[in-house]
């Protein structure tokens, strides 16, 4: 088994952060889960429990509105402690759900507060991770014995819609790419000041209809819901899994030498030119 890490991952309840959570902890690291969805939240300790895993053992959970800084600052302060001062690896995963995939309102829209919108999504999707990393620069670098990853690194979950828009996604699509910029600027401030090394991988389609409470109570698998057009439509020859992003986070995670970088995780769909039909 790889030497013990300590994770805090921000969107944890459910989606790729919850299939994140699974991962690690499967690796004998410990994880601090951090998602404004309560009701999730709760689901997700008890689906971690019935596979094996146990809070304050091996993970503890944290109920935080990251649009909240705050709550923010209180969140991290837990997080140190439950570590006892050592953070290894941040990743900041968290995005507001729903409505992420579902067509927003118009930028000429009069129908919802847009600029709400706006506010909350650029405050959990891309202030929140500059604080959050802000926060944790004293435990990434906090001193530990033959500390392989020594300091700590930071791992920002964008998106290929960083790269590629969809209409009325332009809140979604800004702080994606919004991401990709904090990486390669703080991989410079961070690098030069503490040695920590900032990355970012940028999932395509990666389905995770099974990883939240309803996909628990109705029994979902992966699978379930995909046809074979989907498949088809990956160069790859098929859709993303939860294990596809984290073996990309253990990448980054071990490899020292990288930093500043982007990592897609698309199947190969965003080199793909698609012509009208």
């Amino acid at each position: 088994m790889p030497e013990p890490l300590n994770y805090l991952i921000t969107g944890a309840a459910r989606g790729i952060g919850r299939g994140l959570t699974r991962h690690i902890l499967s690796q004998n690291h410990r994880v601090f889960l951090i998602d404004s969805n309560l009701p999730e939240l709760t689901n997700t300790t008890a689906h971690l429990q019935k596979l094996g895993f146990s809070t304050p053992e091996n993970f503890k959970t944290s109920h935080t509105d990251l649009s909240d800084r705050p709550a923010i600052a209180s969140a991290v302060s837990s997080a140190a402690d439950y570590f006892s001062g050592r953070v290894d690896v941040l990743i900041n995963n968290a995005f507001p759900t729903p409505h992420i995939w579902s067509n927003s309102a118009s930028m000429g829209s009069s129908e919802v507060d847009i600029m709400a919108e706006w506010d909350r999504k650029v405050a959990v999707g891309l202030t929140a991770p500059f604080l959050l990393s802000r926060l944790c620069i004293p435990f990434l670098t906090f001193p530990v014995e033959n500390r392989k990853a020594s300091p700590g690194t930071i791992i920002h979950i964008s998106s290929t819609r960083a790269h590629q828009s969809e209409t009325n996604h332009e809140a979604y699509s800004a702080v994606k790419a919004g991401l990709i910029g904090l990486t390669q600027s703080m991989s410079v401030s961070l690098g030069e000041t503490h040695k920590i090394r900032v990355n970012a991988i940028s999932p395509g389609w990666i389905h995770v209809e099974d990883e939240n409470e309803a996909g628990d109570a109705e029994g979902r698998k992966w699978e379930n819901g995909l046809t074979e057009q989907d498949h088809q439509w990956h160069s790859a020859g098929r859709v993303g899994k939860v294990e596809d992003i984290a073996k990309a986070v253990e990448f980054l995670v071990t490899s020292d030498f990288v930093t500043g970088t982007e990592i897609v995780v698309d199947g190969g769909v965003s080199k793909k030119m698609v012509y009208p039909e």
